[in-house]
């Protein structure tokens, strides 16, 4: 955990880092950047988003599935959780999950919602903090092999349970933002008139 003294400067990195999203915010929006350029400032802001969330936790790099640090094997249970949730409700709608937008055709990869899970991942990502910074997180609770950490499936239920209410407090603003993006799919509407999700002002 921080001092008063290291707060402070990590208090003035947080605002360099929001200013610094949301110049990359406006990058973003420019026209005719290609689907890899675009993938690219996500990567950069990917970058400075975590390293800022997680500081007080010794935070190092997002590596998914390699299951690196207890933070890691969490987002990925936790991004697990959310993706086959935006994946049902998806194939409700009987959309082709496997053709994508930003996130292009791969073999095997569900790309359509690996695109419509990211504007809710940071519930994930703040479920995880808010256990951290309440100490119930324990490392006892992990099996670490080789640089490995991970869960055994008796101190599973503490972690899902975590995450999974977590997701369930904004289940209808999942479900409502999913329709409208049908909605607005199916009406054929401009890119501006397609939902957006907002964590911060679905709080307020």
């Amino acid at each position: 955990m921080f001092t008063s003294k290291e707060k402070t400067k990590e208090n003035r990195r947080e605002k360099e880092v929001i200013k610094k999203l949301e110049q990359f915010e406006k990058d973003v929006l420019k026209p005719d950047l290609t689907g890899q350029e675009i993938m690219g400032i996500e990567g950069i802001c990917a970058k400075l988003y975590f390293k800022s969330l997680f500081a007080e936790y010794e935070w190092k790099s997002r590596q998914p599935r390699t299951k690196c640090d207890m933070t890691n094997t969490l987002m990925d249970i936790g991004y697990t959780i959310l993706f086959n949730i935006i994946n049902a409700l998806l194939e409700m709608y009987g959309f082709d999950v496997y053709v994508g937008i930003l996130h292009t055709q791969f073999f095997h990869r569900k790309s359509l919602v690996c695109d419509l899970e990211e504007p809710f991942r940071p519930i994930v990502d703040a479920a995880i903090l808010k256990a951290l910074n309440l100490g119930q997180v324990s490392e006892n609770d992990f099996w670490k092999n080789q640089n490995q950490y991970i869960l055994p499936w008796k101190n599973s239920k503490k972690y899902v349970g975590v995450i999974l209410n977590a997701l369930m407090e904004y289940k209808n603003e999942i479900f409502i933002y999913l329709q409208s993006y049908y909605r607005a799919f199916i009406r054929d509407k401009s890119a501006e008139e397609f939902p957006v999700f907002d964590l911060f002002d679905e709080e307020e």
